[in-house]
């Protein structure tokens, strides 16, 4: 029997079930599931034969750990998605690598910490009425904060800018704020073993900008067009080429702009949510690629193959895909 470690953290709150379909198409092929936490000193991470980063949301704070943890499992066992991809996209620096490769990704001013930056006289040299600020180490919406040039926002969001660059010494991004993620939502296309699995439309509350369940977003299934599923695979491409991996899972974020471009936002690899509950068949198209990676063969085949059109209607293959 295969054993695998379906990394998690210690303070995963009871409601988060989203994973639920992986386990059970997991041990429905024969797998033996364990559920660490990441940063569990006491577990045998060379007692499994693979490793599935999945829930490990409390890193962020702890980025260096986490990486030196991934580079560690990853030479005792297979880890997925692999430590290299681990390094390169836990750090929004590779937003900087995916836009010199021609993908469409948000505009953004990178500031380094150390040095006071005047955020009227940046967005007055780019032409921003509307901002947005994140820390290049970041999920689930971490000190992130959209602001008017105008009133009262853009001096707290001085005092946010100057306590990341100067207190915390985070490197951060000041990008324009693209206020359709407050009517549209936020598109994402899920890739599973090398095919694009299904589309997801992430929805904030009235008024908000997260789009994340934990500020109470909701989401639903979306059709990725054909030419948005196209610019997503190079994106994972591009980071395929960078780390060298073989991606088994990734998901990229898009959001529109005023003129309507679809921009990529954010490209995760290491540890999304991948919105089982949305598409019936993902949980054993990852399930049985993640166990063939890892030699136990492929099983009876699922209710998805691997190419072409899957059940779901989205387009999975583009001429000339791999």
């Amino acid at each position: 029997m295969v054993k695998v470690a379906l990394a998690t953290s210690s303070d995963l709150p009871e409601w988060e079930v989203d994973d639920l379909p992986l386990h059970q198409a997991l041990e429905a092929r024969g797998a033996d599931l364990v559920h660490p936490a990441w940063d569990d000193p006491e577990f045998d991470w060379g007692s499994c034969d693979a490793c599935l980063i999945r829930t490990t949301w409390d890193y962020m704070e702890r980025r260096r750990g986490f990486v030196s943890w991934a580079e560690t499992v990853g030479a005792r066992t297979r880890l997925f998605n692999p430590a290299a991809v681990v390094r390169w996209n836990t750090h929004k620096s590779y937003l900087r690598e995916l836009e010199s490769a021609g993908i469409p990704v948000v505009p953004t001013v990178w500031l380094v910490p150390g040095e006071r930056v005047i955020l009227r006289a940046v967005l007055d040299r780019e032409g921003w009425d509307r901002a947005f600020l994140k820390p290049a180490v970041g999920a689930t919406a971490r000190e992130t904060r959209r602001f008017t040039a105008a009133g009262g926002e853009l001096g707290a969001a001085q005092e946010h800018l100057d306590r990341l660059l100067l207190e915390q010494g985070e490197i951060v991004l000041l990008q324009p704020y693209l206020e359709r993620v407050e009517t549209e939502g936020e598109l994402s296309a899920v890739f599973l073993d090398g095919e694009l699995s299904h589309g997801v439309r992430k929805i904030p509350v009235p008024g908000d900008y997260r789009v994340q369940d934990d500020f109470g977003a909701s989401d639903e299934p979306a059709r990725i067009p054909p030419g948005l599923g196209a610019t997503a695979r190079r994106a994972l491409r591009v980071a395929e080429r960078v780390t060298g991996a073989d991606l088994l899972y990734g998901r990229a974020d898009f959001l529109r702009d005023r003129e309507g471009i679809h921009r990529l936002t954010e490209l995760e690899l290491v540890e999304p949510s991948l919105f089982f509950r949305h598409a019936d068949h993902a949980p054993d198209r990852l399930a049985r690629g993640l166990l063939r990676r890892i030699g136990s063969g492929p099983g009876p085949e699922g209710p998805a193959t691997k190419g072409g059109d899957d059940k779901s209607g989205f387009v999975c293959r583009e001429p000339g895909a791999r």
